[in-house]
């Protein structure tokens, strides 16, 4: 599917809801960083001498942090930022990678995946563009090898269920397409959905925007799940709702949106006091700074 096919999606119910993948449906979040992702940044950017202190900004940056669930690009360099930063690193005289061709490139691309990113290399032959590429690919390989057999959360089958008579419902992702179509399949709630978007349709802020966008909806008819603050903030640029599944405590919130959530939503006493503090509960759990800056 591309953009275009996105925005071409009409309305069948009244109501739309946006679900993310990694870490909101899944409990997929923990083994793609930790066994996954990680380890290549490690191999594939040259920081075996500093690979503890490279793994703990991994995993704050993309699980712990309020840029928990990013895009796989700019999450990178913020790991390096971290690094650079570090006192601890600094000693060990490790060169942590700039990248500054990938910084340029995240800046003016919109659609931040591995086949654009080849269309890149291939027009300038960057050196620093060619590893990322490398690393990206990579880490799909390791995904796709590793990571099999997560079901989605108790609970979210059954809120699926629930919602499909009554909303559209779409999976928002920044999670490559392939991936997140084989996931959805091996557990088959692929069926409840409409439209698998992944990282190669746009961000989710353009996800929502074209599926949902434009008038499809009325107002107060559109919401958006997710586990990360990026969720949040798409949900907000298109005047969305935002039902947050909260880390670490996901199963409970898949109960309470089962049980409650929907209900409130669908009835239109969702948004409001209810929603906001849905929001600070989550908002507390994801810090902005790392625990090594404390």
């Amino acid at each position: 599917m591309d953009p275009v096919a996105l925005k071409q999606f009409k309305p069948n119910k009244d109501f739309f809801i946006g679900i993310d993948s990694d870490g909101c449906a899944f409990d997929t979040m923990e083994i793609k960083h930790k066994e996954c992702f990680i380890p290549n940044i490690i191999k594939h950017w040259n920081l075996q001498a500093v690979s503890k202190f490279a793994r703990a900004a991994g995993e704050f940056v993309n699980l712990y942090s309020q840029d928990r669930g990013i895009n796989r690009f700019p999450a990178l360099v913020k790991v390096f930022d971290l690094l650079m930063d570090w006192p601890e690193v600094q000693r060990r005289g490790v060169d942590i990678p700039r990248a500054q061709a990938l910084r340029d490139w995240i800046a003016r691309e919109t659609k931040l995946a591995n086949n654009t990113l080849s269309v890149e290399v291939e027009k300038t032959g960057d050196p620093v563009l060619e590893q990322a590429l490398r690393w990206s690919k990579a880490v799909n390989d390791s995904v796709a090898d590793m990571v099999y057999g997560v079901p989605p959360f108790p609970f979210v089958r059954e809120s699926l269920e629930k919602a499909q008579p009554v909303a559209d419902m779409i999976v928002v992702s920044a999670t490559p397409g392939e991936a997140l179509a084989r996931e959805w399949q091996e557990h088959d709630i692929d069926k409840f959905v409409a439209v698998i978007a992944g990282q190669e349709l746009g961000s989710k802020k353009e996800h929502l925007q074209l599926a949902a966008g434009d008038g499809k909806y009325k107002p107060g008819h559109v919401l958006m799940i997710g586990d990360a603050p990026g969720d949040m903030k798409a949900a907000q640029a298109n005047h969305a709702l935002f039902y947050p599944i909260n880390p670490g405590d996901e199963e409970a919130s898949w109960e309470r949106f089962f049980q409650e959530a929907l209900d409130r939503f669908l009835s239109g006493t969702y948004a409001g006091d209810y929603e906001a503090a849905l929001i600070r509960e989550f908002q507390a759990k994801l810090p902005s700074v790392p625990p090594w800056k404390k």
